[in-house]
């Protein structure tokens, strides 16, 4: 950064802005987490409920509220009323201007409190009950509305502006910023305070635009994005702090989602991200901020079919809870781009790539990855990855013709987390080289890192299966082992099957021997399904389920389904690599905080690993599940090659073995650990960006984005 461009950063970082936009962030994710366990509030019936009570209910009530306060505390305004209160203030022009058509003020938050806060509740029901007696609080968004809602409160005049319209755009934003694995760090402080220093730096890069009369339409990425909208959720705060820096109320005009190459967004965020690098000198794309692709496709599953199952009466073993702890390791993304290279040998014209690879093993990154170094005039790239904080990144310069490396140099991570409170690095690295003459220069990289902070990543379990055991004559018949153990290659346990014989009837037994010679019985077959011993967890197929083609794991009131293939924040969208779906099986936990489906679990029996999300309790229960499923896996697997569509097929049922075919899922990007390697690492500008935000004649935006840093359009060479 050079002295103008820092001047320019400290001037941007001098706008004032009059709310605590970091802690009022936080506040915005978790009550986006709620309306997405409530997803009838994105369309149908409730979402026409909801604009209506929103309308007639809401905004009088917040009316007379903002002109004499009506209550001796704050008001709490009901979920649905405030979702939808969320999508208009994103319109920022519009909402002022339906606010002082109707009110003749902006209708603010203060002395209101959000849903997601469960104190102060009673007063704002007793006021809205006196309102409203023919309309509740609370919404029941589990009651279905007829499509025509009956109007039981006399209407008045209401904004005419497309709320339902508004929702939809809205709707997908909280999957980028949903906390998965890799994704904790939109709520971690640092990263948040970063965000909203790029979003002075946003504000700053549009006043420059107006100040040389230059039409722009701005693309920020999401972290900024994030931020921008925090900030117009808070109407009053939005106008005047807006109005100090560009004179104006920057629009935010959500309505263009195309981020196809070469039209608005893409060509929107390709002058963005030059006029940032121009004006500030730093990088503008950053790890963990840019666009993670749509959403994963719902599992379509009735969760109603889920109500009536009941656990299956049976008395636990005496045995002590058996307890197998587990290594976890951290991960960090880390985004570099190679922005330079000087002091090359003279004459030398070949291209030019950089290979990225750890000098000590790495779970994540576990190969070279590549990323060429083009002219000014082709595409900007950048590679995103995985990797753990330890360690030293090698980063080796190679020429294509002749083919020849010129030096490396390494990055501590450690030194790295350690010492950048920014998350973000940018200077000139020399290399060392073996053919460096004493008189010359050493070849110099300019790299730009970014990363997020280290968060704890997937428990991963292997699995290796032994050859079957000779059939033994008498009261037990074993069959094959499966040998477990952890990432660190600690072992953990061994399993095997055998067959008990009590009072002329048999039973199968799934039998434990740990690393230090301990023996559990950790399973028994139990009618249709599998007693896992001292967990409460049963297996079993229950009879809606099977006819749908879903296996199902159930233990007092955690409902956990059994998928084929890769679902939900597993789910790829490589058609390449989806022909490998029959690999693959998904656990997905149902529960009042994940309604729709929180995916725990993922089981590669190709490779034998087992991923466990975040939850070690899992561990055990997955391993148990793995080893009942694996055989009759394999055997299934090797039967369906025949058929016509083998490749999409695939689901099991934990029922003696039994395999039964299902279609794959629709299109997604992947978030686990292991399947990241899946996914193509590179980013290219014409793929690339956030949320938009445009200036110029008009101030216009629009949320969405190009593409973004994890749209991986192929490995460079």
């Amino acid at each position: 950064m050079e002295n103008g461009q820092a001047l320019e950063w400290a001037e941007a970082q001098n706008l004032a802005i009059s709310v605590d936009l970091v802690a009022l962030t936080k506040q915005q994710l978790r009550f986006l987490a709620e309306v997405d366990r409530n997803r009838t509030l994105y369309d149908g019936p409730t979402l026409d409920r909801a604009i209506y009570r929103y309308k007639y209910c809401w905004l009088p009530l917040l009316a007379k509220h903002t002109e004499s306060a009506i209550s001796e505390g704050p008001l709490v305004v009901p979920l649905d009323c405030e979702w939808i209160w969320h999508c208009h203030r994103l319109n920022p022009v519009r909402y002022k201007a339906d606010c002082e058509e109707l009110y003749g003020r902006i209708l603010d938050n203060q002395n209101v409190i959000s849903s997601v806060r469960t104190t102060c509740r009673k007063q704002t029901e007793e006021i809205w009950e006196r309102m409203y007696p023919f309309e509740p609080y609370e919404l029941n968004m589990s009651i279905r509305f007829s499509e025509n809602v009956q109007n039981v409160i006399q209407t008045s005049k209401s904004t005419e502006y497309d709320l339902v319209s508004a929702v939809k755009r809205q709707s997908p934003f909280f999957y980028q910023y949903m906390e998965q694995v890799s994704r904790s760090h939109m709520n971690d402080d640092v990263f948040l305070e970063g965000a909203l220093a790029r979003y002075k730096g946003f504000l700053h890069l549009i006043k420059r635009n107006l100040e040389k009369s230059q039409s722009c339409f701005c693309v920020p990425t999401y972290d900024i994005d994030l931020i921008w909208h925090t900030h117009q959720l808070h109407s009053v705060s939005y106008c005047k702090d807006v109005m100090t820096v560009l004179g104006k109320i920057l629009e935010h005009d959500d309505t263009d989602s195309d981020r196809t190459k070469g039209k608005k967004l893409d060509n929107g965020f390709l002058r963005t991200t030059k006029q940032w690098e121009d004006i500030f000198g730093s990088r503008y794309w950053r790890a963990g901020a840019m666009y993670r692709g749509n959403a994963p496709t719902p599992l379509g599953l009735d969760l109603s079919q889920l109500d009536n199952l009941r656990e299956n009466k049976m008395a636990p073993s005496n045995e002590n809870k058996h307890k197998f702890p587990v290594q976890r390791k951290m991960v960090m993304e880390i985004m570099i781009e190679i922005v330079g290279v000087k002091d090359l040998p003279q004459g030398h014209k070949g291209s030019l790539f950089v290979t990225i690879s750890k000098k000590q093993p790495d779970t994540f990154l576990n190969n070279k990855r590549s990323l060429s170094i083009l002219s000014a005039a082709s595409e900007k790239q950048a590679i995103v990855f995985l990797c753990e904080p330890k360690g030293d990144l090698v980063l080796e310069l190679i020429s294509y013709a002749p083919a020849k490396s010129l030096g490396t140099t390494s990055i501590s991570l450690k030194d790295l987390v350690n010492s950048v409170s920014e998350l973000y690095e940018d200077k000139w690295f020399d290399l060392l080289s073996n053919s460096t003459l004493a008189d010359s220069k050493p070849i110099s990289l300019r790299i730009a890192l970014s990363f997020i902070p280290p968060s704890p990543a997937p428990y991963m379990l292997h699995m290796v299966q032994t050859p079957p055991f000779p059939v033994i004559p008498g009261k037990f018949q074993h069959s094959k082992y499966s040998y477990f153990y952890d990432e660190a290659g600690n072992d953990m346990i061994s399993l095997h099957m055998r067959e008990a014989k009590d009072n002329y009837q048999s039973r199968k037994q799934v039998i434990g021997l740990t690393s230090s010679g301990e023996t559990h019985v950790l399973a028994e077959s139990a009618g249709k399904g599998w007693f896992l011993n001292n967990s409460r967890w049963w297996f079993h197929v229950h009879k809606k389920l099977y006819e749908d083609r879903h296996a199902f794991g159930f233990k007092g009131n955690r409902k956990v389904i059994i998928f084929g293939g890769r679902k939900l924040g597993y789910e790829i969208n490589s058609s390449k690599n989806k022909k490998h779906e029959e690999h693959f099986l998904t656990a997905v936990e149902f529960s009042k905080g994940h309604p729709y489906g929180k995916a725990v679990a993922l089981m590669n029996f190709k490779s034998g690993i087992i991923e466990i999300s975040e939850e070690e309790s899992l561990a055990l229960p997955m391993i148990i599940l793995a080893f009942l499923l694996s055989e009759s896996l394999s055997n299934c697997v090797k039967s369906c090659k025949n058929e016509e569509k083998s490749a999409n097929r695939l689901s099991t049922a934990a029922e003696g073995g039994q395999c039964v075919g299902e279609k794959g899922g629709g299109e997604a990007i992947t978030v686990g650990i292991k399947d990241f390697h899946d996914r193509k690492d590179l980013v290219k500008s014409s793929h690339c960006g956030g949320c938009a935000a445009g200036c110029g004649g008009s101030c216009g935006g629009s949320c969405g984005g190009s593409c973004g840093g994890h749209c991986f359009a192929g490995d460079a060479m």
